[in-house]
């Protein structure tokens, strides 16, 4: 069943077509572990950004391969851009889809901080 989310403030809606999913990543990288993102990942073409494309800013770091997009007006970053060895993807930053459980999911850390 697709599932959707947003920013803080509501500018930035986007929907993933695929079920809600029960596992995540957390990560120690500078970036996440600031923002205590918890990602899922999907092919881009199983999402689509409803609202607020004229609302998004980008950020990017260390290798520059994933484009962290962010609402200008919340500040909130509700999923980011990147590429996988299977094609163009999405990081999902559970935080921002209302119907997860977070304290349910299964978490995988990851040790981004050694890359």
């Amino acid at each position: 069943m697709p599932y959707t989310g947003s920013c803080h403030c509501g500018a930035v809606t986007f929907s993933v077509d695929a079920d809600t999913p029960a596992e995540a990543m957390t990560c120690n990288c500078s970036h996440c572990s600031r923002k205590g993102f918890v990602l899922t990942f999907v092919p881009a073409d199983r999402f689509t950004l409803d609202s607020g494309a004229d609302q998004l800013t980008d950020y990017q770091f260390y290798k520059h391969k994933i484009t962290h997009q962010f609402c200008k007006t919340c500040g909130t970053q509700a999923f980011a851009l990147g590429d996988s060895p299977d094609g163009a993807m999405r990081a999902i930053n559970l935080r921002c889809v209302p119907d997860v459980d977070i304290d349910a999911l299964n978490i995988q850390k990851v040790d981004g901080a050694s890359f």
